[in-house]
């Protein structure tokens, strides 16, 4: 691997960390909607639509993108529980 294709594997691994935080960062927002301080469910659902897409394809790609997949699999999880607490 040369060494600009190994730096954007590291990127791509340490995009992959950070988005999997951003979306981790739902919990305390879910905490919230559980606790009867309701928020606005759009953005989450938005997110976990957007998530799903971008998981199928990273799966779906002839030569899978794992650190896309990776990345957006809470989203998915995370944006659901955001969306159905809320309601």
């Amino acid at each position: 691997m040369n060494s600009t294709k190994k730096h954007i594997h590291y990127l791509g691994w340490i995009a992959t960390f950070t988005a999997f935080l951003m979306y981790v960062s739902y919990i305390p927002q879910i905490l919230d909607n559980l606790n009867g301080i309701k928020t606005n469910p759009t953005q989450p659902i938005t997110a976990a639509i957007n998530c799903f897409l971008w998981v199928c394809y990273g799966l779906l790609k002839e030569e899978k993108d794992w650190p896309i997949a990776i990345a957006n699999s809470p989203g998915v999880v995370f944006g659901l529980i955001a969306f159905f607490s809320a309601l």
